[in-house]
């Protein structure tokens, strides 16, 4: 059958359905009705002679057939966007583009108002509307798919295309009044008997989570949350600790009573990088936004007075604390 046979668009529906394995996720996605959507389906049914989509349970599974024509479909559909891209142009002055990005509440507290600055200079018909990382969304292509850029810390291995957009270090979060601080430091042996408030991003812990399992300690976590920024109000005034980026915690120490201490161990640098669908790569519109996110995000990675703690430092910091009284905590990484 040739291609002047069928309706091409049913291929975008089907890429779709197949991906989302569910007709009102797929028709959500393409921003159509439940029933249209149905329509696609049966059209798709009869021309391929499959069911395509069967129920198992509460859910549906794709039919051998389908299984085979999911990864012929989407490598089409991502040639032929390429192909339409070469004649488009973006200019930004005059664009009226609407972007969707993903990102962390650490992300957009640090980010955000650095890149709206620029884009209100550089284009300001341009509209971004950001999300946040809702549960299940670093685990799933689906979602890439959807948005324009997803901003996560690298290490969640989503599929794609990425880059690094900018770098922060973990300190840890107390309340200034509690008794474990020593000259304003903490030792490992705190980290290990205190409760922790800790931020859950997916099921992967965080890189200053992971540095402390290599030192032989769990944390206690006592409560956690979805994001970072609420974790400076849940450590004042209690006996917990929190490890967050520098950059947010230097933005709250001011007014959520907290006092930011470094950590116990050598920094544990926090790469944040930009995700995107490789049926974007070519887009020029795509191109602007992440140069744009890439100048930003190389502005806030200037030299700064922040330094980190040279490691003799934090070497006398354990010393102080005795923490070779504590031998199973003292194997480096």
């Amino acid at each position: 059958m040739g291609l002047g046979a069928i309706d091409l668009n049913l291929l975008v529906a089907l890429e779709a359905l197949l991906e989302e394995k569910n007709v009102t996720h797929a028709g959500m996605r393409l921003s159509t009705s439940q029933s249209a959507m149905s329509g696609s389906l049966a059209r798709l049914r009869r021309h391929f002679n499959d069911e395509l989509l069967v129920r198992v349970g509460r859910e549906y599974e794709l039919t051998p057939l389908a299984e085979r024509l999911l990864p012929v479909v989407q490598a089409s559909l991502h040639k032929a966007e390429e192909a339409l891209s070469l004649t488009r142009h973006f200019d930004p002055h005059r664009s009226r583009q609407r972007f969707s990005v993903v990102m962390s509440d650490y992300v957009m507290t640090v980010l955000v108002e650095p890149l709206l600055r620029v884009i209100a200079e550089e284009a300001s018909g341009v509209r971004i509307d950001f999300h946040p990382i809702v549960d299940g969304q670093l685990e799933n292509e689906t979602h890439l798919r959807c948005h324009d850029l997803m901003i996560v810390p690298l290490g969640y291995q989503l599929p794609g295309v990425s880059e690094a957009v900018m770098h922060d270090r973990f300190v840890c979060l107390v309340d200034p009044d509690n008794p474990r601080l020593v000259d304003g430091r903490l030792g490992l042996r705190d980290l290990a008997e205190m409760p922790h408030a800790a931020c859950a991003l997916g099921k992967s812990h965080t890189p200053a989570e992971r540095q402390l399992e290599t030192l032989g300690i769990t944390p206690k976590v006592q409560v956690s949350t979805p994001g970072f920024s609420v974790l400076p109000f849940l450590v004042s005034g209690t006996d917990l600790v929190a490890m967050v980026p520098e950059r947010l915690a230097r933005r709250y120490e001011g007014f959520a009573h907290c006092a930011v201490v470094p950590t116990p161990f050598p920094d544990v640098p926090l790469v944040e990088a930009m995700y995107w669908h490789h049926n974007r790569h070519s887009d020029p519109a795509h191109r602007w936004l992440r140069e744009t996110v890439r100048r930003v995000g190389a502005s806030l990675d200037e030299p700064s007075a922040a330094a980190a703690a040279p490691a003799e430092e934090i070497a006398a910091v354990d010393a102080n604390h005795d923490e070779h009284a504590f031998p199973e905590l003292t194997a480096a990484s």
